[in-house]
């Protein structure tokens, strides 16, 4: 089993100041958690950097990802190492991520720039019902979304700062491979928890 930290940014996000170095130091240092997605807004710079560093370490593993502000709302892909073309519409995004077999996710679809009920329009393969920086009654909405569409849930801190790094993470039933991961993200063999620092739960 795999404990992942499915949404993190880095100082590669505008809006963000956590170091690679320090995502891969505290991987390595964390007991449990050994894998961690790398979701810069719009940039996949953060996730070369991370995946750089941590080549150094056998027994963690840095996920590929991305948070793009689509034009409906904001979307995750985990797996790809590019961007998809522009314009970035959530349908484009995902026929993108189609034709290489990686995963879209909606993020805090109660927050922010979330899709909401959107995503009931859209193909996608999990939804965030974890997030550590969003409301109980936002996770709560989103888990139910998540039931209704009979998708996997999965959880992410979304941390923008070093210290909110783990807050909540993901169980996968999977080695840590990130095809393996992807693969059981895919196919539900998830569970959202959250670590004693989290203050939210």
């Amino acid at each position: 089993m795999v404990r992942a930290d499915l949404h993190i940014h880095t100082k590669y996000s505008p809006d963000a100041s956590t170091n690679p170095k320090t995502v891969v130091d505290r991987l390595n240092a964390h007991p449990t958690i050994k894998a961690a997605a790398i979701t810069d807004h719009n940039t996949l710079e953060g996730f070369v950097k991370t995946k750089e560093l941590a080549k150094a370490y056998s027994d963690i593993t840095i996920i590929p990802g991305v948070e793009i502000t689509a034009l409906e709302g904001e979307i995750i892909v985990l797996g790809a190492e590019e961007l998809p073309p522009k314009p970035w519409a959530v349908q484009s995004i995902i026929d993108f991520a189609r034709k290489r077999d990686v995963l879209v996710v909606a993020p805090h679809p109660y927050r922010g720039y979330g899709l909401g009920a959107l995503a009931k329009a859209y193909r996608i393969d999990a939804i965030e019902t974890l997030n550590a920086i969003t409301s109980p009654e936002a996770n709560e909405a989103a888990e139910n979304l998540a039931k209704e569409m009979s998708l996997p849930g999965v959880a992410g801190s979304d941390a923008h700062e070093p210290d909110e790094l783990w807050s909540v993470y993901t169980e996968i039933q999977a080695s840590l491979d990130v095809d393996a991961i992807l693969k059981a993200i895919k196919n539900g063999l998830v569970r959202v928890s959250h670590t004693e620092k989290s203050i939210r739960f």
